[in-house]
């Protein structure tokens, strides 16, 4: 058993995590019919289930996932995990409707409204009586996960957001605060504002699909699953004293310091590369990274237009494309920006202090 909980936390590591779940949402979106198949659904409910019962004899797995603040997070993600297999077991059956010819089956649903007394009120305060009865029993069974009063001279370690931030302290990691706090949460809300005059594809409203739509479902569900539940994930779960990555059955000690020396791109090319000093010219010094990020959200756009996105060229227009490349390129930057610093332990591609300027 000791053996398996290794592999286990060699597993966890944030790369074969990463990756991981990548690959497995591409492959359940590539074999959608099949991967939400009753067999499949209840099949990784009842593996997810099993694994949970068996990890909890470990008392370093119920130190972590016990604390009364973790319990709703791992609530919340069995209820991400079954309305995504709902939803997508919904667009997937709609979807063989359609090549039937048959059209999806919200448009042969009758008039579903009902009066709001007595139907909609009995239904209402039924799941009243239920939500009050479970907060009671959570109540008694769970100590509130209160804490001393706050002292300057003692910080908890670590010290971690609320559960919902934690996507962001992790982006904190990786980037400059001024990007990691106001840029990227900026450029998130004006992507799902522009998303609506972005698209002009009119299926799949009022009715869920997956075909009709492939690109904007699937860009969606990698946004929300990959690159913000698993760092949700990864802030709670994994990451321990001194903001450390720990397995899932590893002892969180405050001792585990890891040699890391991150290193600039800069130093890596002068320093590591052609064995000389860091030029004192700021252009020079960070031109490689400058030219990269200007070939990346420069040249990236028309290279992809006339290639994997070529198709999304035509339908969109050289304005509209340009503003969903640009947008798609950004989120992109963070699992790229995370791979380099987890590989390579590459901290900046462009360093320039003196200007308060670091990507």
């Amino acid at each position: 058993m000791e053996s398996i909980k290794h592999l286990i936390d060699r597993l966890s590591s944030p790369q074969i995590l990463f990756f991981g779940s990548l690959v497995i949402l591409v492959l359940f979106l590539v074999n959608l019919r099949r991967s939400t198949s009753w067999k499949v659904i209840l099949g990784s409910f009842a593996a997810l289930a099993a694994f949970y019962a068996w990890a909890l004899m470990d008392k370093n797995f119920r130190s972590i996932v016990l604390v009364p603040d973790n319990v709703p997070i791992t609530l919340l993600l069995v209820l991400v995990m079954f309305f995504t297999f709902l939803g997508f077991r919904k667009a997937a059956a709609n979807d063989v409707r359609i090549g039937k010819g048959l059209g999806p089956a919200e448009k042969d649903e009758t008039d579903l409204r009902v009066f709001v007394w007595p139907d909609l009120v009995y239904v209402e305060f039924i799941c009243l009586i239920l939500l009050t009865v479970i907060l009671v029993a959570w109540a008694i069974g769970l100590q509130a996960p209160l804490e001393p009063p706050a002292n300057p001279s003692k910080s908890p370690n670590p010290s971690k957001a609320p559960w919902y931030f934690l996507g962001l302290q992790e982006m904190l990691v990786y980037y400059d605060p001024w990007i990691a706090g106001v840029l990227l949460p900026g450029m998130i809300i004006m992507g799902l504002m522009a998303l609506p005059y972005i698209d002009p594809n009119p299926k799949g409203n009022g009715y869920y699909t997956f075909k009709e739509r492939p690109f904007a479902i699937s860009m969606f569900m990698g946004g929300f699953l990959v690159l913000w539940v698993s760092l949700i994930i990864l802030g709670t779960f994994l990451r321990g004293p001194n903001w450390n990555f720990f397995g899932p059955f590893e002892q969180w000690r405050i001792e585990k310091v890891e040699p890391l020396l991150n290193v600039n791109l800069s130093e890596y090319i002068w320093v590591k590369w052609m064995g000389v000093g860091l030029p004192k010219s700021i252009l020079v010094r960070e031109g490689f990274g400058i030219l990269g990020v200007i070939f990346y959200f420069g040249a990236l756009p028309p290279i992809l237009a006339f290639t994997a996105f070529k198709k999304l060229f035509r339908q969109m227009g050289w304005i509209r494309y340009n503003v969903m490349a640009f947008l798609f390129l950004m989120m992109m930057a963070l699992p790229i920006k995370m791979l380099l610093r987890w590989s390579f332990n590459l901290k900046y591609i462009v360093y320039i202090p003196e200007y308060f300027f670091n990507i």
